[in-house]
């Protein structure tokens, strides 16, 4: 990241302000979907998906990653894991959102990062720091402490934070860049949302032709709402350090937070409070200690001789970012 020009780093920091900046507020969007169901909104998002990433490939025209994934059935499998996780993580937030929601399923993409680190430690068998542990510790408490003030766990936090925390494994494993692992999930996607739509349709339930123009190009708009703060964090992640990455990926869920509490007027008990926050105490320690590795890891590069950094085996900061975005 030395290389890149002060322009270089603003476009990036724009790009990525821009990408959670919509993530944050897409709890706007599928409200405006209504009377459409939960269902048939996500089968047009998957639909319409696909017609715009593969619109945005053309347009680049990167296609050779497409006859090499074809040659290697695992890395298919894989993408079809990709595309069922992600299916259930876009049912279920388009789903809490409509029904008043918004609060818990920010929850979900707050705990994500623990929920990572968590499923590093049990599938991966990595080596978490004291504080990486302190943080995971914080988190399970605040789930604890929703639980009890709630009378149940925060399934739709969990949900959300799980099926995403999965979908970000797999996806490290597949290590397709975001637009082109997009387009192959979609295209997993599209047959049986397709056939789902035509089936409402044929049923008179579908209402994609009976609620007037205007609500089918909202319908149609799925499609931009997915794609496009993806190219936007594509055009960030080459540009700025991951450090910067990993603090603006809170921007979205605090975002949800504000529209869920200030916008959609939903109650916060003092439960809630309490449990939010211990989920942004243990973010606090784990951004923390994120930053101090970090600044170790520079001073210690920066103390090593040319030849030697030429020699390190660890991955460099481009390296992670590229690693980050598949």
């Amino acid at each position: 990241m030395t290389g890149k020009s002060g322009a270089e780093r603003r476009t990036g920091l724009l790009n990525g302000f821009a990408a959670y900046g919509m993530w944050g507020l897409v709890p706007l969007f599928w409200p405006l979907l209504k009377p459409a169901g939960a269902v048939e909104i996500l089968a047009h998002r998957m639909v319409w998906s696909l017609f715009f990433v593969g619109a945005a490939l053309l347009v680049v025209r990167r296609w050779a990653w497409l006859g090499e994934l074809l040659r290697q059935p695992r890395r298919l499998a894989l993408i079809a894991v990709a595309a069922t996780v992600i299916t259930v993580n876009w049912g279920v937030y388009i789903w809490s959102v409509n029904s008043g929601h918004v609060v818990e399923a920010s929850l979900g993409y707050f705990i994500n990062p623990l929920v990572t680190i968590a499923m590093g430690v049990l599938l991966l068998k990595e080596r978490l720091r004291p504080v990486q542990w302190a943080a995971v510790g914080v988190g399970a408490s605040a789930v604890l402490v929703l639980t009890v003030g709630h009378g149940r766990p925060p399934w739709i936090s969990l949900c959300l934070a799980f099926s995403f925390a999965t979908y970000g494994l797999v996806k490290k494993k597949v290590n397709l860049g975001g637009v082109e692992s997009l387009a192959a999930e979609t295209a997993i996607q599209f047959l049986p949302a397709l056939g789902y739509l035509l089936w409402l349709g044929a049923r008179g339930e579908s209402t994609f032709a009976g609620e007037g123009a205007g609500h089918a190009a909202l319908l149609a708009a799925t499609g931009i709402v997915t794609a496009l703060p993806l190219v936007c964090f594509g055009a960030a992640a080459i540009r700025v350090p991951l450090s910067t990455l990993g603090l603006l990926q809170y921007l979205a869920p605090v975002f949800q937070f504000l529209l869920g509490v200030l916008y959609f007027k939903e109650a916060m008990p003092p439960e809630r409070w309490a449990g939010f926050a211990l989920v942004w105490l243990a973010l606090t320690l784990l951004t923390w200690d994120a930053l101090r590795t970090a600044r170790g890891s520079a001073r210690t590069l920066a103390a090593m001789t040319p030849a030697a950094r030429t020699a390190d085996p660890r991955p460099t900061e481009a390296e992670r970012v590229t690693e980050a975005r598949a």
